[in-house]
């Protein structure tokens, strides 16, 4: 059985797809007016544009702002085809995108020839390289900074980089910002890693200018695709049992099957490819040439399914030559990949993308959902699935499941939050204040921030910081309970001190608000009620839009839906595994949450004349106490040092 745990349906108002007198797109043109910025992060999804975003920045800081070089890297070869010479002028650019041969990097060569080249053209009057992420992380390591002073550094797919000292394209681009002159444009559909670690330390993420395009922006501009939505299913035993139950053979579909370390694979990918063949129907033929199998469905209709966990380089490059020249809907139909056709990937054909296993990382979900969510007339619906392992009493590997549980609820929630339209809010100043969901709507009890920090989180940083407390793993455990007092006072709070532990604890509780309500507002839904009123519904509550309040939403738990939906065919049992998982560690607490929690307790004690009691029935009380045994331990342990 398939849970639907998102569906949005889209307006198909064409607006991403028109362009303007110099032949760029809403989301190319949105991007240029910041082209004069030294530090541009693009933000914006897959199919909307980035990469010719980025040849009309680049050939404005060649022509007109005396930048003297660009440098593209993309994080594999196969995309290095989205930077190909490109004819710009016919369409009212004054430029065209041209690169030497000998410096596209992307094309074929040994890694050593093309380190040397990547040197020779810094060295070089050449003006534009396109290069690996890998060749311009070791081509780097030859360089003097100062070669890249007045050069443009363009990263695609910038959710590669990391601000850990281990990541070697993370401290080249941090020694590139801090000791030289250049100019950096880093491109990526989804600005957090789907681990707790950061992109970019924030005193470098200070000085980039962002230009955001939202995912449901770009949706809602298409011609045809008119609805998308996110399915989950559970399985026992081997996937390979329950496949057939979710792939529908008449759908374009992409399977990602896991990866071979992976608890849910068989340990033989190969072995899985040749069982899913049998699942789609029976093996008739194979296209040698293009390394095309062709299989006959039970229906009579004959497939042809493209096999990229195959090692064979030659076979694997027949395929990927002929995936690349696909033009016609009826030239592929099934997909089968493992660690391919993810970034960059191109077949907007794709209407099924069919993942087996949960991704670690939120990244990595959303990349393969770009897959399926391009534009063509041969579909009006996407999909997503996520076949994933059922926690399991007798499984050794309970703790795993119960995991890959909760990170799929919050994949899905971060999902339904990127896919669905913004809701803009503010302050509500007077009661003569009205708004609707269209206009945006006015908070009662929500403060302006107070300092310009605040003001800017606010402003730029919502959806990332959305992301990032959907990627923290106490905030997915509590995602199984209730207690939303939990949640807003300490969880939230938490993850905000983790990531801006400068802020003040009063600057902290201003952005946990506008969290909580940004949250808020996108885990309901809006209802227009027939006397014309606009109300907000949370499961089964309704709040009227106009009386709004930040203690009304607070009381609202974000994740309740999502949990109701993803539980509703899995047994009593089964939850009863997920709980006891979950109050295992429950009260295990990081020095971030120990902060947050000080003030609490000292609330809670000024207010109550009493300290939290550890067998209260309330949980937040609990969680209280249970805090300060532990703030007690620590104050000891430091008085015996």
């Amino acid at each position: 059985m398939e849970n639907k745990l998102v569906e949005i349906n889209y307006n198909k108002n064409g607006n991403s797809k028109k362009t303007n007198s110099m032949g760029m797109r809403e989301m190319q043109a949105r991007a240029f007016e910041k082209r004069n910025s030294q530090h541009l992060l693009i933000k914006s999804p897959p199919a909307s544009g980035k990469s010719r975003a980025l040849m009309f920045i680049a050939l404005d800081k060649l022509l007109k702002q005396g930048v003297k070089k660009v440098v593209v890297a993309v994080p594999e070869r196969s995309i290095g085809a989205s930077f190909k010479d490109t004819n710009l002028t016919d369409y009212g650019f004054y430029a065209d995108w041209k690169v030497n041969k000998k410096y596209n990097l992307t094309l074929e060569g040994s890694e050593k020839s093309k380190v040397k080249a990547f040197v020779e053209f810094m060295n070089s009057n050449e003006e534009i390289i396109i290069a690996t992420h890998s060749t311009f992380r070791h081509a780097y390591e030859k360089l003097d900074d100062k070669l890249f002073d007045n050069v443009l550094v363009a990263i695609d797919e910038f959710h590669h980089v990391s601000s850990e000292d281990s990541s070697v394209l993370g401290t080249a681009l941090k020694n590139i910002i801090r000791n030289t002159s250049a100019h950096i444009v880093a491109m990526t559909g989804s600005y957090f890693r789907g681990d707790s670690i950061t992109i970019l330390e924030e005193i470098d993420e200070d000085k980039f200018d962002k230009v955001t395009y939202s995912y449901y922006e770009q949706l809602d501009g298409y011609e045809y695709l008119k609805s998308f939505s996110i399915n989950y299913s559970f399985y026992k035993g081997s996937y390979l049992d329950s496949l057939h139950d979710v792939l529908d053979t008449s759908k374009k579909t992409i399977i990602h099957i896991p990866n071979v370390n992976s608890r849910e694979s068989t340990k033989d990918k190969h072995e899985e490819v040749e069982k899913i063949f049998d699942i789609i129907g029976e093996y008739e033929d194979y296209d040698e040439e293009n390394s095309i199998h062709l299989i006959r469905t039970t229906d009579g209709r004959l497939l042809k399914v493209a096999d990229l966990v195959e090692d064979n380089p030659l076979v694997r490059s027949k395929i990927s030559k002929y995936l690349a020249n696909i033009s016609d809907v009826d030239d592929m139909d099934i997909i089968i990949a493992l660690g391919m056709a993810k970034e960059g990937f191109d077949w907007p054909y794709c209407e099924h993308a069919l993942t087996i296993g949960y991704r670690s990382s939120l990244t990595e979900i959303v990349q393969i959902i770009g897959r399926c969510t391009r534009d063509s007339s041969n579909k009006n619906h996407a999909q997503f699935t996520n076949l994933i392992v059922s926690p399991d009493a007798e499984n050794d590997e309970i703790n795993s499941t119960v995991n890959t549980f909760l990170k799929a609820i919050s994949a899905s929630l971060l999902m339904e939050s990127v896919l669905k339209p913004d809701v803009h809010f503010k302050p509500r100043k007077g009661d003569d204040e009205k708004g609707t969901s269209g206009t945006g709507v006015f908070i009662s009890g929500l403060k302006d921030p107070s300092t310009q920090k605040v003001k800017d989180i606010v402003e730029k940083d919502l959806s990332d910081l959305r992301a990032t407390i959907l990627s923290d793993n106490d905030i997915q455990k509590a995602m199984t309970q209730t207690d939303v007092k939990v949640v807003n006072d300490i969880l939230i709070p938490k993850v905000i001190q983790t990531k801006y532990p400068k802020l003040t604890n009063d600057e902290i509780k201003e952005v946990a608000d506008y969290v909580i309500v940004d949250m808020g507002l996108k885990s309901g839904t809006f209802v227009q009620a027939k006397e014309g009123s606009e109300f907000l519904k949370f499961g089964n509550k309704l709040i009227k839009v106009d009386e709004l309040s930040i203690d009304l939403i607070r009381q609202v738990c974000p994740f309740q839906e999502a949990y109701k939906v993803m539980s509703k065919n899995l047994d009593v049992p089964t939850l009863k595994i997920i709980q006891r998982e979950i109050d295992k560690n429950k009260y295990n607490f990081t020095t971030e949450e120990l902060l947050v929690i000080y003030p609490l307790i000292k609330r809670f004690v000024s207010e109550n004349q009493r300290k939290p009691l550890k067998d209260s029935v309330d949980e937040y009380e609990r969680r209280l106490a249970f805090a300060l045994v532990k703030l007690n331990e620590l104050r000891n342990k430091r008085g015996t040092e």
